[in-house]
């Protein structure tokens, strides 16, 4: 029996990088869902039971950012891994909620694609 695929969500507003972020986890053997915000992500996360990574940008519209949503995610969702770009801020560690990782774009698909199959294992 082959394991069931790893469910990433993507949360990126630019519906270009957001289609890149999926084709890219998508190609690394993972199924991707898609939110176009922070708001649209809580509401998945509270529909789905099988989403295990969060790939999410920092800078969103509608009032939550993506530090605020991996702060959240970290808070009602503990198991669930966390990843935190951004092409704007490099947040300072601290910053960080537990067990999160931060790339700055552009990032190195095949660098995110390891920590996104590390966290998976």
């Amino acid at each position: 029996m082959t394991p069931a695929k790893q469910v990433v969500l993507v949360v990126e507003d630019e519906p270009l990088l957001r289609m890149a972020a999926v084709d890219m986890i998508e190609a690394g053997g993972f199924i991707a869902v898609e939110a176009a915000d922070a708001t649209q992500a809580v509401e998945i996360l509270e529909n789905r039971l099988d989403i295990r990574i969060v790939f999410t940008d920092i800078d969103m519209p509608r009032g939550m950012d993506g530090m605020k949503l991996a702060a959240l995610v970290r808070d009602r969702w503990p198991p669930i891994h966390i990843i935190i770009t951004s092409g704007h801020v490099t947040p300072p560690a601290a910053s960080l909620p537990t067990e999160s990782v931060f790339f700055s774009k552009p990032y190195r698909e095949r660098e995110v694609l390891a920590t996104i199959r590390r966290m998976a294992a």
